[in-house]
């Protein structure tokens, strides 16, 4: 079919799909409690091929609009749903004159006559934060699907694209965007009472299987443009120190100049040697070179330390610098410029690239590093290395965004690096890793216990996977 026979056949079947989305409510239930997830209240959204509005008018966010070319459609959705903007639109020929923090195209794309073109067409209604969602079915599933279609379990559909995740990132990067997030979901997509619930929640997402799912979901971004704000932001860079007296002078010392200015926060947390003391006497020691804040910690752990010093932060970048210096301050501009430049919206820190000194990580944290890594890249759905450095960047508008969904996930994370990366998964932030040269201790032991810290560690990864896997 072309375009005009794809849109007089929606035209004609507007009480058909309502009648068929209902009959089939177990598969698209699952499609909108993923776009509930995914998608924060505090955005605005568009989506381009929204029908009669159903999957729209499920997500909660602040501004909602909705575009189709079928008529008959958006005349349906603007009696189903007020309080939402609907708009006779080809998605070919985007005239809206606002931008949106999140564009979703929900199973729609099947039925567009040139994708690329469409994805080239979002730019219109884009910002340079602007999150692309894209589901639609895995064509695995293209002869039970037809087979469905002719017992009458399925409405009948046009002849659709044949697409799968890799067509789609491809169609999006030739349109200038990036796909930083990929995954399945729905093993059985018919409601079967136990089973259906059982399976689709515990075995659906497990390796290998859930290739089997039917339906693919990708989140992309627009390719970042070279902005002029690149060296316009302010840093602020949180330092957590406990047992590091001799750390504090060279942490500050050995700080480079970077972007518009710096700040540096010491949060002091309940040490047993003269590290207050010493913070103290290299922030009037240092005041004229650069804004120093010092604080104590009022709870425990490096958690509890990160949070009190990110919220004493007036900077527009928030970094975590480890008092141990085991990553070293003269990499903090690569950090700098991974954020500003807009190649990445979270940047965490990987020490397992390069060759690190040789004492700076003994044998077991580094396969528990490993570990954790290939668990958080099934957890979250994008590429991990190294999960546990402690440098870790974030705009403070984010992390505000972060701090409102904590709840979500809960407070329980004692070193805070899970906290963070969960909250910005979360947010659907691209997360780069940035390799750095892990060097030796000079000062002090670790406070890392590795067993009793690593079972903390798994556990909070056990109820992740809860919050975000078996949902």
């Amino acid at each position: 079919m072309d375009k005009e026979e794809i849109k007089n056949f929606f035209n004609r079947n507007v009480k058909n799909r309502i009648k068929w989305r209902k009959r089939n409510a177990y598969y698209w239930n699952d499609i909108v409690r993923f776009y509930r997830f995914t998608v924060p209240k505090h955005a605005s959204v568009l989506e381009v091929g929204c029908a009669v509005g159903d999957t729209l008018a499920s997500i909660s966010a602040k501004k909602r609009v909705g575009i189709d070319f079928s008529a008959e459609m958006i005349a349906r959705a603007k009696k189903r749903h007020k309080g939402i903007d609907f708009h006779v639109m080809d998605a070919e020929d985007i005239t809206l004159n606002e931008k949106f923090d999140y564009i979703i195209l929900s199973n729609s794309i099947g039925y567009l006559n040139d994708i690329q073109k469409v994805f080239e067409q979002l730019h219109k209604v884009s910002h340079r934060r602007t999150k692309i969602v894209i589901t639609y079915y895995n064509f695995l599933w293209q002869p039970i699907l037809s087979f469905a279609e002719k017992v009458h379990l399925r409405m009948k559909q046009p002849e659709q694209n044949w697409l799968s995740i890799y067509d789609i990132s491809n169609l999006l990067y030739l349109a200038g965007h990036e796909v930083f997030k990929s995954g399945q979901r729905l093993l059985i997509p018919i409601n079967i009472p136990i089973l259906a619930p059982l399976i689709n929640r515990y075995v659906a997402p497990l390796p290998f299987l859930r290739n089997l799912c039917i339906t693919n979901f990708v989140i992309a971004r627009p390719f970042p443009a070279k902005s002029d704000k690149e060296n316009s932001y302010t840093t602020s860079i949180v330092i957590p120190a406990r047992n590091e007296s001799g750390n504090i002078e060279d942490a500050v010392r050995r700080i480079p100049s970077f972007g518009k200015s710096i700040e540096v926060i010491f949060i002091e947390g309940n040490s047993t040697d003269d590290t207050w003391e010493k913070i103290q006497d290299v922030c009037n020691k240092y005041k004229d070179r650069m804004a120093i804040k010092i604080a104590q910690q009022d709870g425990k752990g490096k958690g509890d330390a990160v949070r009190k010093g990110f919220s004493m932060a007036s900077g527009d970048i928030l970094m975590i610098l480890d008092a141990d210096l085991t990553v070293p301050p003269e990499d903090l501009p690569k950090f700098y410029a991974a954020i500003a430049s807009g190649k990445g919206e979270f940047i965490n820190g990987s020490r397992l690239v390069y060759n690190m000194d040789k004492d700076a990580m003994r044998f077991l944290n580094i396969l528990g590093n490993k570990f954790f890594s290939v668990m958080f890249t099934w957890l979250l759905d994008q590429r991990f290395k190294d999960t546990l450095c402690g440098t870790k960047v974030i705009f403070r508008d984010d992390y505000q965004h972060l701090i409102e969904g904590r709840k979500f996930f809960g407070d329980f994370d004692p070193f805070g690096d899970f906290d963070l990366l969960f909250g910005a998964s979360k947010l659907n932030l691209k997360i780069v890793e940035l390799p750095i040269r892990y060097r030796e201790r000079k000062y002090g032991d670790t406070n890392i216990s590795r067993f009793r810290h690593g079972m903390v560690l798994l556990r909070m990864c056990l109820f992740a996977a809860k919050k975000i896997k078996f949902l």
